[in-house]
């Protein structure tokens, strides 16, 4: 695979897009002051964290003798929880945090943007060529740079479609994330099931 369709795999799996309602809805809770900060932290947190997997994502998974399937179940079950809480809105928002509270790590930087499905895309480019891991890690950075201005200029999304705009889309895309996180639960499920029996 070359770099550049690498990077486009990559861009498309962290789906900043999708993710823009889940991420306002998320830091409607957080400080006016604090969001860019906030919001570029959890994107370095889950550059971070790709790298790492990248690098060092077997080797992890093989010491805690965890299989790859275990992170894809663990992942649908999270974004499971925060679908249901962007179709049924709760004092806290999605991840139930008081105002003024900020979310650190869970779940914008995991899942929502180094999910299940990056983690597996970057350990098979890994595995796959393990020469290639420069094109590989370029790839990322060339993903994760748009991923990061998409998200930063989500305060602009909010003032086109303005506040009932911003809940229909929310509730749109929890009914989507639901229909994701059970695909993405039963995906696991599936590949655990069919390891076991091989």
């Amino acid at each position: 695979m070359e770099t550049l369709s690498a990077a486009v795999m990559l861009f498309l799996i962290m789906d900043p897009l999708g993710n823009l309602p889940v991420f306002m809805s998320i830091m409607k809770q957080v400080d006016p002051k604090r969001r860019r900060k906030v919001l570029i932290r959890e994107l370095l947190i889950a550059l971070g964290i790709m790298l790492v997997f990248l690098y060092t994502g077997s080797s992890i998974l093989s010491f805690l003798h965890l299989k790859q399937e275990a992170v894809s179940i663990a992942g649908g079950i999270i974004l499971f929880l925060i679908a249901i809480r962007m179709i049924f809105p709760q004092p806290g928002g999605v991840i139930g945090l008081e105002p003024g509270e900020e979310p650190l790590i869970v779940p914008m930087a995991i899942p929502l943007v180094a999910g299940p499905s990056i983690l597996a895309a970057l350990l098979l480019l890994a595995n796959q060529e393990p020469t290639r891991m420069v094109d590989w890690t370029i790839a990322l950075f060339t993903a994760w740079l748009p991923t990061t201005v998409i998200l930063l200029f989500s305060q602009s999304f909010h003032r086109w479609l303005g506040e009932r705009g911003l809940v229909a889309m929310e509730r749109l895309m929890g009914m989507i994330l639901v229909m994701l996180s059970v695909q993405m639960f039963l995906d696991g499920i599936a590949d655990y099931l069919s390891a076991s029996l091989h």
